[in-house]
């Protein structure tokens, strides 16, 4: 068993060096053909720090040439295998300026925004990149609306959309937790979780900023002054309704529930 180890390991160093030889000589080779070749070779085995070393390489000779086109969409698709999202961007972007109505540009339009979409950070962090992925892939939708990307793309994008979300009702639940804490933070709760909720209407966190407004609302009639409490009551109860409405079977029923009957109490 360890005699078939080792004969296996030798195998595996034996092959990686003349691997390895044979790239260096490729480096070093003038023939920018075979260069070009074995690229895409490397490219298809899905080596593509050597895929983009070569066709960085002989990317200035074809410059202008039939080949420059295959040259900067196989450089840009090997930064993009190495998850090097910001450089595959640009160089897929390159590749539309240059070549606009090229063979790649449904395929690039939308791996643009596939750059951006992988390189989007978690919902707590800015979302800069996740507002140009957005751009880009509805860029992409409205100018190839019928290639074979598009339902990934809009798959992504409800992703996308979901994210911005989140992060307003990370927003919005920041500013119920800190209550009455230097001015009245419920209303702030309240303001940005409907405006999330009016740009977000499809959100899978939509019952979660309703419930938000409704939490908000009750806790400014508990804290209100007394000629504003029996009205900031009766709107918690009818934000109950509302709520209740949409979500009759929500997780957040019990929730709701418990609202509404310590507010009609008070109303009375």
């Amino acid at each position: 068993m360890k005699k078939n180890i080792i004969h296996i390991a030798l195998c595996v160093l034996i092959f990686s060096f003349f691997s390895c030889s044979e790239y260096q000589k490729l480096l070093k080779s003038t023939d920018n053909e075979l260069k070009f070749n074995k690229a895409i070779e490397y490219f298809n085995k899905r080596k593509f720090i050597q895929a983009q070393t070569l066709m960085s390489d002989i990317s200035s000779y074809y410059k202008g040439t039939e080949r420059s086109q295959e040259v900067l969409y196989y450089l840009s698709k090997s930064y993009f295998g190495q998850k090097d999202y910001l450089s595959a961007g640009q160089y897929f972007q390159t590749y539309l300026r240059t070549f606009p109505r090229g063979e790649h540009a449904p395929e690039v339009k939308f791996l643009i925004g596939k750059s951006y979409y992988l390189d989007s950070p978690d919902a707590r962090l800015d979302q800069s990149t996740t507002n140009q992925a957005i751009d880009a892939l509805q860029a992409y939708i409205e100018m190839f609306p019928e290639d074979d990307n598009v339902p990934q793309a809009v798959k992504m994008l409800d992703e996308l959309n979901d994210k911005l979300a989140y992060k307003q009702l990370l927003n919005a639940k920041l500013y119920y937790n800190l209550g009455n804490y230097l001015g009245n933070n419920y209303l702030s709760a309240v303001i940005v979780a409907q405006n999330t909720l009016k740009n977000f209407p499809k959100t899978k966190y939509r019952e979660e900023l309703s419930l938000i407004i409704l939490q908000s609302k009750f806790a400014q009639a508990l804290n209100s002054i007394d000629e504003k409490r029996i009205e900031r009551y009766q709107d918690t109860v009818d934000e109950y309704y509302s709520f209740i409405n949409e979500f009759p079977d929500g997780k957040n029923r019990n929730a709701a529930e418990k609202i509404f009957k310590e507010a009609s109490k008070n109303t009375k």
